[in-house]
């Protein structure tokens, strides 16, 4: 069984996500369903058609959070070590040529907003923060060329 590492946010952010679907969404659609086939002719209902395609798409998105939940391995970023980068680690960055400082919250894929600093360990940043200490150089080859970083501090 793979484990899906997520915060206690994250897990709460898909728990939420969950009840929303299966409370809100998915007895608006069957309304929707029922409302399209009083219509008449199914085969030219475009009503019909896009209830019928919404409610897959919100069963397919209710089958993949109940298997992320089911699986989820919560880690609280309270309990990790400070002296190097892991999953949920805080970190403060230093761009070594334009001396701007970042600060990143690593998180896995379902939780990345770069809009907020959480960014995902999947991620070709993430992966090369992972598993380094305060004072190292992170060496990132991006589309726009090399960029060079260092580790300031674990948060």
């Amino acid at each position: 069984m793979e484990r899906i590492p997520i915060t206690p946010q994250g897990y709460e952010a898909l728990k939420k996500e969950l009840t929303h679907l299966m409370s809100v969404e998915r007895p608006n659609v069957i309304k929707a369903i029922e409302e399209a086939r009083s219509h008449g002719d199914l085969s030219e209902n475009a009503e019909f058609e896009a209830a019928k395609e919404r409610q897959a798409f919100i069963e397919a998105r209710v089958g993949e959070l109940n298997y992320k939940l089911g699986n989820a391995q919560i880690i609280d970023p309270d309990t990790l070590p400070k002296d190097r980068a892991v999953f949920a680690s805080r970190v403060l960055l230093a761009n070594v040529d334009t001396g701007e400082d970042v600060e990143y919250q690593l998180v896995g894929p379902e939780e990345s907003d770069i809009n907020k600093g959480r960014i995902s360990v999947a991620s070709p940043l993430g992966k090369a923060i992972i598993g380094h200490k305060p004072g190292d150089e992170i060496i990132l080859q991006a589309p726009g060329g090399k960029r060079v970083y260092e580790l300031v501090e674990i948060l």
